[in-house]
């Protein structure tokens, strides 16, 4: 390692000396002064306790820049399948329920950023998810409740003067119960169904390889166990998830709906779970129907 670093250095240095500002100042932000100096000032490789920090931010950024995309491709199976078959709402609420005290116990741990940052995005698209079961099953005025229920429960546990960082404390210890518990709906649904249906294989694999980097990037950046628990948990039902996706790979109940794109079907649906298709028929009513539905006020004699 030692001839390697000697070999990269006079090659690497007047790069690494001349940085935009910008960069640099992100670069040392996240690595602190001690690792930026031993890792991009001199090149030194053979640094394990700074490697290991510029691997878990490494691992930090991407699993954030994965997390944006992630349940894209099962909002778009369920947006151009317009059914929820194989798809447990009640593992969602649970999940997006455990995300939301995660992310506000973070938040006011003033963690860092990116051994986190995923949880909100990933939140955020479960709401979504959430919103399109409950209305592919037949109960969309749930919906309304249940994002009601999610911004009065951020606000509780954000404010201080509602939700004590000792309280908060026992509710994260229970959002690691929450994220458990919340796999286990999704696999008795697959095992019940015999096959996973609309269930995204693209999230599933995702899931797990991200919960598997979080393990590392938490023992690494967050001196915090009820954290690194859930994480360990999170990834043996995954894996569990992961392993029923394979088996059931050729199950008739199966479903292989498109979700690389989105489908005209799936446009349709996605205007009418925004509350767009009453708009759209109103705005483009033909005359003969404008007459069938519109009262005359001519006055009769």
């Amino acid at each position: 390692m030692e001839t390697i670093e000697r070999t990269l250095r006079p090659v690497l240095q007047p790069i690494t000396h001349n940085l935009p500002k910008p960069l640099s100042d992100v670069a040392a932000q996240l690595l602190g002064p001690v690792c930026y100096a031993s890792l991009v000032d001199n090149i030194n490789i053979t640094d394990a306790e700074c490697m290991k920090l510029a691997i878990s931010k490494a691992l930090g950024i991407g699993i954030i820049g994965a997390s944006s995309i992630v349940k894209i491709p099962q909002l778009l199976k369920l947006l151009n399948s317009q059914s929820a078959e194989g798809i447990s709402f009640l593992s969602y609420l649970l999940e997006t329920a455990s995300y939301l005290i995660t992310f506000i116990y973070n938040v006011r741990n003033q963690f860092p950023f990116s051994t986190y940052g995923e949880i909100a995005l990933i939140a955020i698209q479960n709401v979504a998810i959430s919103v399109l079961v409950l209305q592919y099953s037949g109960r969309a005025a749930a919906a309304g409740v249940f994002i009601a229920g999610l911004a009065g429960a951020a606000f509780a546990l954000y404010s201080n003067s509602i939700t004590s960082m000792g309280m908060l404390q026992y509710f994260q210890a229970g959002a690691g119960i929450l994220g458990v518990a919340s796999k286990l709906p999704q696999i008795l649904t697959i095992f019940r169904e015999g096959g996973t249906g609309q269930l995204s294989a693209f999230a599933v694999f995702n899931y797990l390889a991200g919960s598997l980097s979080r393990i590392f990037t938490t023992l690494q950046e967050v001196p915090d166990r009820l954290i690194l628990y859930g994480f360990i948990a999170g990834f043996v039902l995954n894996a569990v998830l992961a392993a029923q996706v394979v088996y059931y790979w050729n199950s008739p109940k199966s479903k292989s709906t498109p979700q690389s794109k989105l489908q005209p079907s799936g446009q349709e649906a996605a205007k009418s779970a925004a509350g767009m298709n009453g708009q759209a028929s109103k705005g483009t009513a033909t005359g003969t129907d404008k007459s069938r539905t519109t009262p005359s006020t001519r006055r009769r004699g």
